[in-house]
């Protein structure tokens, strides 16, 4: 059942990363000096849904046209935005907090909040499973997920273009550092061209402070997130890349289950996605 359908319907319900990502040519959309001020979130949810059947279009819709700018006006950040390929219903987020008590004091003003209210029924109508939602923190605190500018309207009428992808690693308690390390060095072969490293996160173990959004309890996790230019490059430089690491890291002894790989689309008004000019003025 809809965890955030049960709490909502009658009170409340239920709302990486390393180095930063390019920002267009000044011709095209803003660059990165028009997000300085978005920086610094420490506490990350990787949210991921089920929609109901056929609904999944309706469900984008509905979550790029009402709630990104809500969360930012009350100091959270919606990074990105997605659906999963090869899953016809499933809806992928990732949204940050500046800290753990910021998480609590912003989800209470949201979901108790007059946009919420307004919106609530139709969006759980359609909504029926919310609560695979990992809590993570960026590996490296000065490393935390880059705040890509807004989608512009007029200059990116297409939307948001490229490909994301996560992969997941179940980690053994006890070797998550381990395992970092070897992860990174893994990870480092990622970096050719048309693949942007989004960063790397991992799990916050920390008591959930608004109970009314659940959260996974069964980690350690450790997640990767990557931007890709599209999918010729998806297909020839990332994947066999991507599958070696796997077999690599799964051969380690530390994890705890077979690496979980996610390639996502974002949707249009996602800010996680390809940036065309990667010496863009004012990229990081």
């Amino acid at each position: 059942m809809n965890h955030v359908q049960r709490l909502l319907s009658g009170t409340v319900a239920a709302i990486a990363l390393g180095p930063a990502l390019s920002a267009h040519a000044t011709n095209e959309a803003p660059t990165m000096e028009s997000v300085q001020h978005l920086q610094d979130y420490q506490v990350v949810e990787f949210r991921r849904y089920v929609t109901s059947d056929g609904e999944l279009a309706h469900f984008v819709k509905y979550f790029d046209a009402y709630f990104p700018e809500a969360f930012e006006q009350l100091g959270a950040m919606v990074f990105g935005q997605f659906a999963e390929r090869g899953h016809p219903d499933r809806f992928t987020w990732l949204r940050g907090f500046h800290d753990i008590n910021a998480r609590a004091i912003v989800n209470a003003a949201f979901y108790y909040g007059p946009l919420w209210k307004e919106h609530r029924a139709k969006v759980n109508a359609i909504l029926p499973d919310s609560d695979n939602v990992m809590l993570l923190r960026p590996l490296h605190a000065d490393q935390g997920v880059s705040v890509l500018p807004a989608v512009d309207p007029v200059t990116e009428e297409s939307g948001a273009r490229g490909v994301v992808v996560a992969q997941i690693f179940a980690v053994k308690k006890g070797s998550e550092e381990a395992f970092a390390k070897q992860a990174e060095a893994a990870f480092d072969a990622y970096r050719v061209e048309g693949v942007h490293p989004a960063g790397v996160l991992v799990s916050l173990d920390v008591p959930n402070n608004f109970p009314q959004l659940p959260i996974r309890n069964d980690g350690p996790f450790l997640v990767w997130l990557g931007v890709v230019r599209d999918n010729a490059t998806l297909d020839k430089q990332l994947m066999p890349r991507l599958a070696a690491a796997e077999q690599s890291l799964a051969a380690s002894g530390l994890l705890r289950g077979t690496p979980e790989r996610v390639v996502m689309d974002p949707t249009p008004r996602s800010r996680l996605r390809w940036l065309s000019d990667p010496n863009a003025e004012g990229a990081p």
